[in-house]
């Protein structure tokens, strides 16, 4: 396996009011908000777009369990597939199957403090 985690695909937290928390950012900071928070679009090294993903969820979500945190990250990786089996092989606490949409394959597994960690194989272009 060449790469692990190639980059941050998003930041989810929970929040009592996800609209006005994405009015408040869209007035203040200028946030491009939309129904699912707002996308951050960039190049990789090699000129390749790429987006990473901020998004208020509501308080009571079960999106993150089993984690009991507020918050959850999503990390971008080359090939889900391979990593999930070779984290499987290396003890990792593997959460529920794969799934696959027409913008990427999502995994998810839980760290050492309980966190619960979302792995993407990102199709961008599926955004545009």
């Amino acid at each position: 396996m060449k790469k692990r985690v190639t980059g941050i695909g998003g930041m989810f937290f929970k929040t009592k009011d996800p609209k006005a928390t994405k009015e408040w950012y869209r007035k203040h900071l200028g946030f491009n908000t939309d129904d699912y928070g707002c996308t951050f679009w960039w190049k990789d090294k090699e000129g390749k777009e790429c987006s990473t993903q901020w998004s208020p969820f509501a308080e009571d979500t079960s999106y993150y369990q089993p984690s009991k945190k507020d918050f959850m990250f999503n990390y971008r990786v080359e090939n889900l597939k391979e990593l999930l089996e070779t984290l499987k092989d290396e003890g990792v606490t593997i959460v529920g199957e794969m799934e696959e949409y027409d913008y990427g394959k999502f995994g998810w597994i839980m760290d050492n403090d309980g966190n619960k960690i979302e792995l993407w194989e990102p199709i961008d272009q599926a955004f545009k």
